[in-house]
């Protein structure tokens, strides 16, 4: 069976994102460590999850960053595995390479770790991956904290209504300042 992974960038404080969404705390200016474990992570996966409102971001930039002569192999990936978004709004599907999922997650997410392929990755937005952990639907964690703490904002545990069991598989600091946490459901 595939394993399902999150990749979420956190503040210190645990919040993935400002209250109006900002994103102005995280670290952009990852080394060359964090970028070969992020390579190493995704080496294995074949299919990327998302949610609508952070697909509407991500599918653009990462077909923008393909378009330059020097992309890597890393944003040639972003943009080539089969991605599936998950949403309740969409009809019609605007992006190439991606399927929709509007119906319930949990036999969504079920279905695709059944398939045949490699590892699954998602990394949000906000919502989906609190649904994704209050399911418990998630194999792997790798939480990388960004070195700020916002005060408040969201999180994607608040959908958790009992306690989530985990095991630290292991913790890597980088010169950049994240420190990544991955965890396993214990």
């Amino acid at each position: 069976m595939r394993k399902l992974k999150l990749q979420m960038q956190v503040s210190l404080d645990g919040f993935v994102a400002g209250p109006n969404n900002e994103m102005d705390w995280l670290t952009w200016d990852w080394d060359d460590d964090l970028k070969k474990y992020v390579q190493h992570l995704t080496a294995p996966v074949d299919t990327i999850i998302l949610g609508r409102a952070l697909a509407e971001g991500f599918i653009p930039v990462w077909k923008e960053r393909a378009a330059d002569p020097s992309a890597d192999e890393f944003t040639h990936k972003m943009v080539d595995a089969p991605k599936v978004v998950f949403t309740k709004t969409l009809t019609e599907n605007p992006w190439e390479n991606t399927t929709l999922a509007a119906s319930e997650l949990v036999k969504e997410i079920n279905m695709l770790k059944a398939l045949p392929g490699g590892d699954i990755i998602t990394y949000g937005g906000a919502r989906l991956a609190s649904a994704l952990v209050a399911a418990n639907l998630i194999d792997e964690y790798h939480i990388f904290v960004n070195p700020a703490a916002i005060g408040k904002g969201k999180s994607i545990y608040g959908l958790l209504d009992k306690k989530l069991s985990l095991k630290l598989v292991k913790a890597t600091q980088f010169d950049c300042g994240i420190t990544v946490l991955c965890y396993n459901p214990a």
